[in-house]
């Protein structure tokens, strides 16, 4: 009786198990790994501290040295090879950030200011050249920006490609905040910088929109942040880790849906990373699924076979549990075969307690 009913709930657990194992298991697809695309290893790019991807000439960035170089911007290829160097002549102060927009304008953003004492910050524009040569004398505009609740330190610029809208994000261990510039800025006083909501967490060194407009990924000294703009406020989509500990700069990657991201320093490194997506979560109610054509009958059939097997099997189960409770439970049968088998070891007769009756 004993392995019989062990049997009994053998088959149940196993039909527990069976079940378990027919339900489908969700999990995160690890993200891939980075790939290294160039090294910058010219001895003029000691601090790179921006990174953009050129609109007029393929496989190539343009970067900018961190404070205390002049003003000029390098031109780069898929190799690490810097391919020209254009110059203007501007008195810059802290340059941090660097952008193209769609039409070939590229801006250098003079936004740094570790000290936090600068009554205005600068962003410059010059245009991508016609021929991918080196010139001394570019000719620039300047734009003036004033915040609006103090001086603040920044490296991020972002240029939003179908306006040509300007955001600047602070950078600050306590939480930055972005800022929104004119839509037309002038180059006749000081513009006013509007803020626009309070940045994700993190300490935000670099940043650029991506080509749908829709999305800019802001990088930190260890990761990058996807931030979804549409037309409300910037809200944070997904974060990813990126390699090297002093991340500095990103730019729109040479595969869709990737960033470049890079570090200062001499000889340093450029990688191509994922930009961080939040998977659709499932819905904890299954809305009812639509009506399928006869074209689709046999798609569905693997799947209507998977669902009525997993029931059939978490029917087996249960019912094996309620087969194993009710139909062998101990009772007057089993006291009888320990009653025989104490008898068989001690040599005495199998006498029954017998149960007394009231009158």
């Amino acid at each position: 009786m004993k392995r019989l009913r062990s049997a009994f709930a053998l088959v149940a657990a196993t039909c527990i198990t069976l079940a378990a194992a027919a339900l489908p298991a969700v999990a995160a697809d690890p993200p891939p790994a980075p790939k290294k695309m160039f090294t910058i290893d010219d001895p003029r790019i000691k601090e790179s501290s921006g990174l953009a991807k050129s609109q007029k000439f393929e496989d190539l960035y343009w970067t900018v040295n961190d404070s205390s170089d002049s003003a000029r911007v390098f031109g780069i290829d898929t190799d690490g090879d810097v391919k020209a160097v254009l110059k203007f002549k501007a008195e810059v102060r802290d340059v941090e950030a660097i952008a193209v927009d769609r039409e070939g304008t590229i801006y250098v953003a003079d936004i740094g200011d570790n000290t936090k004492s600068r009554d205005m910050v600068e962003i410059y524009t010059i245009p991508e050249p016609d021929s991918l040569e080196s010139a001394e004398n570019v000719r620039y505009h300047r734009y003036d920006f004033k915040y609006p609740d103090g001086a603040h330190d920044a490296e991020t610029l972002l240029v939003q490609p179908e306006t040509n809208q300007l955001f600047i994000v602070t950078k600050s261990t306590k939480g930055g905040a972005i800022y929104s510039a004119p839509g037309t800025p002038s180059r006749e006083g000081t513009n006013r910088l509007t803020k626009l909501a309070a940045a994700p967490a993190g300490v935000f060194t670099d940043g650029t929109f991506l080509p749908d407009g829709q999305r800019a990924v802001l990088r930190t000294y260890v990761d990058v942040a996807t931030v979804a703009w549409g037309d409300d406020k910037p809200t944070l989509v997904a974060r990813g880790p990126a390699p090297l500990t002093q991340g500095e700069s990103i730019a729109v990657g040479t595969a869709d849906d990737t960033v470049l991201v890079g570090s200062e320093g001499a000889n340093s490194a450029v990688y191509q990373v994922k930009v961080p997506a939040k998977k659709a979560a499932a819905s904890p109610t299954a809305a009812a699924p639509p009506k399928k054509s006869s074209g689709d009958a046999a798609d569905s059939a693997p799947a209507s076979k998977n669902h009525n097997l997993r029931w059939i099997i978490i029917g087996a189960a249960l019912f094996a549990l309620v087969i194993t409770v009710l139909t062998f439970p101990p009772g007057r049968r089993e006291r009888l075969d320990r009653m025989a088998e104490n008898a068989r070891l001690t040599g005495q007769s199998p006498t029954p307690t017998r149960r007394r009756h009231s009158a």
